[in-house]
C-alpha cells in the first residue's frame, strides 16, 4: 500500500471562501464485484468520484489483491462484533453485497449483516500530516454506519471527540478520546458513532518510525526502491517508514445511490449529514423486521443519547464553487424517499 500511496492525490475544496488542500494524500478504491452488481445500475462509478468533498476524482481503482485479501478477514471481525451489540433501526437491513469468496461464512451460523464494497484509503506521512475534527459525509452511507478502520505502518493516535447535545452544554463537557493506532490494528466504528463524535488524526510532536517485518513481495521490487528479496541482508535491513496507511472499509447502500440523491437550487447533489445536537436514547427494545429477537444482545449505553432526531440533505456546491452555495436543507424523510429495508421499524 505505501507503494501505491506515491501516486495517491491531495485533495482541495473551498472552506469559508477559501481554498484549502488536505494534509495528507487520499485514494478511494471499488470492489470489484460491486462495479459489476445489477443492484448499482453502473452508479458506483459516480458515487465513489465524488466521495471527498464533492471534488470529482480520477477513475476509481478496484481493490488490489493485498486489500482484497485483508478486507476478508476484516469482514469475519465485523460480522461477529455486530452480533454483539443492539441494531438501531436506521441501519441497513437488507442483504449485504453479494461476495466473490465462497468461504466466507460464519463459522457460529449466524447472519452475514456487513460486507464492505468501498475503502477510503489516507496516507500520513510524519508526524505532522493530520486530518482535523470532522464525521464521515452519509450521502451513500446512509444512516448509522459501521466503518472499520485498518492501520498500517507506524502509530499514530485516533483522536474521538463527543458532540454535546444542546441542552446538556450547561451540564457537561464533551468527552474525548485518545486511541492508539499500531501496525495492523483494526478499529471499528460502529452505528451512531457518526452521530455522536467526531474524529480525528491530530499532529504528534514525535514518531517511531516503522520496520517492516519482512521484506516486499517480489512485485515491489523496482531500482532504489527495495533489496532483492532473496538477500538475506536485504531482509534485515529493509528501510523505516514514518508513515501510516489506514484503510476504511466502508459499505455504499443501494438505497442511497446517487440517482436518488436530491440535489440543491445549485443543481449539485446534496450531502446527507445527522443533526447531532438534538439526541435521545435508544433503549434496544424494538425488534428486527421479520425476526421475534432482538436486534442484538448488546446492552445499550445508558450514559449518552445514541439516536439524533433527524438527517438534513444540504447544499454541498460550495465546497467547489469558489465556497458559493444555495444554502438550501431539508429534512430526510425515509418512508417519503422510499428508503430501506432497515434493521428495525422506522
Amino acid at each position: 500500500m505505501l507503494d501505491l500511496s506515491r501516486d495517491w492525490d491531495r485533495n482541495r475544496w473551498y472552506l469559508f471562501d477559501r481554498l484549502v488542500e488536505s494534509p495528507h494524500k487520499t485514494c478511494f478504491f471499488v470492489r470489484q464485484q460491486t462495479l459489476d452488481s445489477p443492484e448499482w445500475a453502473g452508479e458506483m462509478e459516480e458515487a465513489t468520484r465524488f466521495w471527498y468533498n464533492g471534488a470529482a476524482e480520477k477513475s476509481t481503482p478496484v481493490f488490489p489483491p493485498a486489500m482484497e485479501e485483508a478486507c476478508k478477514y476484516v469482514e469475519r471481525i465485523v460480522n461477529e462484533e455486530m452480533h454483539k451489540r443492539t441494531r438501531f433501526p436506521l441501519e441497513w437491513g437488507g442483504e449485504p453485497p453479494k461476495s466473490s469468496d465462497e468461504d466466507f461464512a460464519p463459522t457460529d451460523g449466524k447472519k452475514i449483516i456487513w460486507r464492505a464494497n468501498v475503502a477510503a484509503s489516507n496516507c500520513y506521512e510524519g508526524a505532522k500530516e493530520t486530518v482535523g475534527f470532522h464525521t464521515d459525509a452519509l450521502t451513500h452511507l446512509g444512516p448509522y454506519p459501521t466503518i472499520a478502520s485498518l492501520s498500517l505502518g507506524t502509530s499514530r493516535i485516533f483522536r474521538l471527540r463527543e458532540v454535546v447535545p444542546s441542552d446538556e452544554n450547561e451540564t457537561r463537557s464533551a468527552r474525548t478520546f485518545n486511541i492508539p493506532m499500531p501496525h495492523n490494528s483494526l478499529t471499528i466504528m460502529h452505528a451512531s458513532c457518526q452521530e455522536t463524535f467526531k474524529h480525528s488524526v491530530p499532529p504528534q510532536r514525535t514518531i517511531d518510525l516503522f520496520h517492516p517485518p519482512f521484506p516486499p513481495p517480489l512485485s515491489l521490487k523496482n531500482s532504489g526502491q527495495s533489496r532483492d528479496c532473496n538477500d538475506e541482508e536485504g531482509k534485515q535491513n529493509q528501510p523505516g517508514s514514518n508513515a501510516r496507511i489506514n484503510i476504511t472499509f466502508r459499505f455504499f447502500r443501494p438505497d442511497f445511490r446517487p440517482s436518488t440523491t436530491p440535489q440543491c437550487k445549485c443543481g449539485v447533489a446534496c450531502v446527507l449529514r445527522p443533526d447531532m445536537k438534538n439526541r435521545y436514547t435508544y433503549d434496544g427494545s424494538s425488534t428486527s423486521k421479520g425476526s421475534s429477537e432482538p436486534t442484538g444482545s448488546g446492552k445499550p449505553d445508558s450514559t449518552r443519547r445514541n439516536v439524533v432526531s433527524k438527517y438534513w440533505w444540504t447544499c454541498h456546491a460550495g465546497a467547489q464553487n469558489e465556497g458559493k452555495g444555495c444554502g438550501m436543507w431539508k429534512v430526510m424523510d425515509a418512508k417519503a424517499e422510499g428508503r430501506g429495508p432497515f434493521a428495525g421499524d422506522v
